[in-house]
């Protein structure tokens, strides 16, 4: 029988993290520095668990080695999505991710290319998102010399808002900013700026990857142009934010009954960000409510939704 699988997440501990995961989702949480909660995720740092159905206890990782036909026989060695909500209850690091090719050859692992959502922000909280160097010498300079001000672009943020994050982009989320974020199945980062914080467990300041983050950089930064496009069915609305090579991220706001059919993608993943409702697939209803997380496999076509709910869902795109 057709039927979504849901994920209980993996939680990770972080310097900047919080309690907003518990706060706003009920998640129980490992410490109250809890920053990430892996939602959808086949990667070793943190594999999610199937809840339910004739794969329940085992890891997304097990299913995807051993179950291919779920995600319609699709190719490749790891699973290439990843899907987590992110608490910055202090500014993260300023950062960088190389491409598919650099990680390849540096890390043994994919590029991370990745989006995020804004679930709640702060008023005044704002994220960095790109840099002002115009070229590659400008770029080292400017590290080296730890001209941040200069170097850093700084954006404000609302709830709502998206941003596209293609590897080779400096950013990092801002103190007071909940994101949920779809990305390239990869954990390398390369920390360029971490406010000169110490790390309680070590004693020591986190490793920096000044050359890493210079060779890895996109320079110039041009920032990505989205075409959002939206459609309405009835009261509930269908909203698009990216077609990239990696992924494909809408939001489905349903408000009352939405009927969706999956067009070319292998399978669906599917985050509940608010509210209450179910999901009917092949005749058979299941709860969903706000927190939640599942895979629409190969198998599931077509599917209902029904109640209140606002979703953030993803498919792989044709480079995935």
């Amino acid at each position: 029988m057709a039927e979504p699988y849901f994920l209980q997440p993996y939680f990770q501990e972080k310097i900047w993290g919080g309690t907003k995961l518990h706060d706003e989702f009920g998640y129980t949480l490992p410490s109250e520095r809890t920053g990430e909660c892996w939602a959808i995720s086949a990667h070793p740092h943190g594999p999610s668990t199937v809840a339910n159905g004739p794969y329940a206890g085992q890891t997304l990782i097990e299913v995807w080695r051993d179950h291919r036909a779920v995600f319609g026989d699709a190719k490749g060695d790891v699973f290439p999505l990843l899907t987590k909500i992110l608490d910055a209850e202090a500014d993260l690091s300023v950062q960088v991710h190389p491409d598919d090719a650099y990680a390849a050859e540096h890390e043994h692992e994919l590029g991370k290319t990745e989006c995020w959502y804004i679930i709640a922000a702060d008023p005044g909280a704002e994220l960095i998102y790109g840099h002002n160097a115009k070229s590659e010498a400008e770029l080292a300079d400017m590290i080296h010399s730890e001209d941040w001000q200069g170097l850093f672009r700084h954006v404000p943020v609302k709830a709502g808002d998206f941003f596209y994050v293609p590897s080779g982009t400096i950013h990092a989320l801002g103190k007071g900013i909940m994101a949920l974020e779809t990305q390239q199945s990869s954990d390398t980062t390369y920390r360029l700026y971490d406010y000169d914080r110490v790390d309680a467990k070590t004693g020591k300041k986190r490793e920096l990857h000044i050359q890493q983050s210079i060779d890895t950089t996109t320079v110039p930064f041009v920032a990505p142009k989205l075409a959002i496009t939206s459609q309405q069915f009835g009261d509930s609305k269908v909203t698009t934010f990216v077609k990239a090579p990696y992924f494909t991220v809408y939001e489905w706001q349903v408000k009352g009954e939405l009927e969706l059919t999956r067009q070319s993608a292998p399978y669906t993943l599917v985050s509940v960000l608010a509210g209450q409702g179910e999901i009917t697939v092949d005749g058979q209803s299941y709860p969903l409510a706000k927190g939640q997380h599942c895979l629409l496999p190969f198998a599931v076509k077509k599917w209902q939704l029904s109640g209140d709910l606002q979703i953030i869902a993803s498919e792989p795109g044709k480079k995935a």
